[in-house]
């Protein structure tokens, strides 16, 4: 006979709780039907994450100089003691092997036994520790080991300090390929950031920037304030490199970095100043007023010092400024001035 049992009914309890998921996910995807859609940053607001990507890779690139300048330092100086060393080492030979064929000599003619000549062989130091031997060398013999032991000692010393800078040199290396590397990676972030725009967005930030430059320039050529000393021909090998291309270690003459741009042109004017930045901000007298500055004074930007130009006039500032950028005027108002240095 079939079952005329009715059908279980689903409990209170399941119901309320498929009907409280159901109204649950209704609204989320009422939720989600209605939320704005996420807002495409603006040219400005690009711009300005841009900008810092670039002063963040800026910093990074004066550390970068830093350590690149302190391992051709120390490669010149680790080359010089090893070739001292070299050197030193053949002179310790030459009067090793002097002292050894007198001893030869004054031993198979007897006069010194077979034990000094042992002594003066194996080791000379610890010979002449033997006070009581001495009486049978002659003064020239006495005079040559002892110019053996400063020798000896010197050898010492030198290959302790090679060896401390080799060290030293290891980790500036690493120093610098970090750098390298922080610095590529600040680019590639604003490129992609920069890549984000519309070609109409792209040629509007263009047309501001030449405007800018444009503006800049007319204020700074309209200048009449003199170039003091030598610093007038370190500012006018600068303006002939203007146009050129702004590259991160670069000291010219196809691209450079702020401070590779005014070391350079310095080096035009037959004045030496250091790779840095940094350095730089100590190469002469400090003028804290923008009022004292002459046309041809570094000035210095930021409150790490991490970026340099040369003073236009009219407070304009021509400088090596960024990535993406040329040698240019601009005005110094767009960066937190520091101080200027008259070299």
């Amino acid at each position: 006979m079939a079952s005329h049992r009715r059908p279980k009914q689903p409990s209170r309890t399941r119901v309320t709780v498929l009907t409280t998921a159901a109204a649950a996910a209704v609204a989320l995807t009422s939720q989600a039907a209605n939320a704005a859609p996420s807002e495409k940053p603006s040219k400005d607001e690009v711009k300005s994450k841009v900008d810092k990507l670039y002063e963040e890779a800026e910093k990074a690139t004066e550390k970068y100089n830093g350590a690149k300048e302190k391992q051709e330092k120390l490669q010149k100086e680790i080359s010089t003691i090893q070739d001292n060393v070299a050197r030193g080492q053949e002179d310790l030979n030459e009067l090793r092997e002097g002292i050894g064929q007198a001893a030869s000599a004054q031993y198979r003619s007897g006069g010194i036994d077979s034990s000094i000549q042992l002594f003066l062989s194996a080791d000379p130091d610890d010979y002449l520790d033997k006070a009581a031997t001495l009486d049978q060398l002659t003064s020239q013999q006495v005079e040559s080991l002892k110019k053996i032991q400063e020798k000896q000692r010197s050898l010492a010393q030198q290959r302790e300090e090679a060896s401390e800078k080799l060290e030293d040199l290891a980790d500036t290396r690493e120093t610098l390929g970090k750098k390298k590397k922080e610095v590529q990676s600040k680019l590639a972030q604003a490129q992609k950031l920069l890549n984000s725009l519309t070609a109409a967005e792209k040629a509007a930030l263009a047309a501001e920037e030449d405007r800018a430059t444009r503006d800049s320039a007319r204020e700074a050529l309209g200048s009449d304030s003199p170039a003091p000393g030598r610093a007038s021909s370190a500012y006018s090998a600068a303006q002939s490199q203007i146009g050129k291309p702004y590259v991160y270690g670069a000291t010219g003459t196809a691209s450079y970095d702020c401070s590779g741009l005014t070391s350079w042109a310095y080096a035009q004017a037959g004045i030496t100043i250091p790779r840095t930045s940094q350095a730089q901000a100590n190469t002469g007298t400090r003028i804290y007023s923008q009022a004292d500055l002459q046309v041809g004074d570094l000035v210095f930007f930021y409150s790490d010092i991490h970026h340099v130009g040369f003073y236009a006039g009219n407070g304009q500032v021509l400088h090596a400024p960024r990535s993406g950028a040329v040698v240019r005027y601009e005005a110094m108002s767009n960066m937190p001035f520091q101080f200027g240095v008259r070299v």
